[in-house]
């Protein structure tokens, strides 16, 4: 993986780390939004932003051809959480001052049901980081569905825009 592609990652993951807080903030600490969902048929937030994080691993061990490892816990709690991303950021830092191997050797992993064999960098660009951004865009979708007041700054850390303000005025 790339510096770029592990730094990209970890931007990220801050970014989401600064979301989960802001949802928390929001709700006063209560965590049942945790569980909420956009659909019937999808998972719910708290789902969503463990995957995020574990696909930034899937991503990064498997460049750095090290053994993929995952800080899920079982915690339903904005701690719990907090704790999986912080040290999902602190072991990927660990991979990045390694040296990746940019071989073409091919990373398996299953995409739904099914598995699937890819090069190395096509699985962290064609795969990984799309899933990865899919995920915690649907932290925020389901954040904001909740009347989360977040903005497009909080997902992506450049976007600025006053209180109040609406494209609609």
């Amino acid at each position: 993986m790339s510096i770029n592609q592990s730094a990209l990652f970890l931007r990220y993951l801050k970014q989401l780390s600064k979301l989960i807080d802001k949802i928390e903030m929001h709700e006063n600490g209560n965590a049942e939004i945790l569980n909420t969902r956009l659909s019937d048929c999808m998972f719910p937030l708290l789902t969503h932003a463990r995957i995020a994080a574990n696909f930034s691993l899937r991503a990064c061990c498997a460049t750095a051809e090290v053994e993929r490892v995952t800080f899920d816990n079982n915690e339903i709690s904005f701690s719990g959480l907090r704790k999986q991303l912080s040290e999902t950021i602190a072991y990927i830092q660990t991979l990045t001052s390694a040296k990746t191997d940019q071989s073409d050797n091919k990373v398996h992993d299953k995409a739904g049901i099914i598995d699937i064999y890819l090069p190395k960098l096509e699985y962290v660009d064609s795969f990984a980081l799309p899933n990865f951004f899919f995920h915690l865009s649907m932290v925020y979708a389901t954040a904001r569905n909740q009347g989360v007041p977040v903005s497009k700054g909080d997902y992506d850390g450049y976007h600025s825009y006053p209180d109040g303000f609406s494209f609609d005025k």
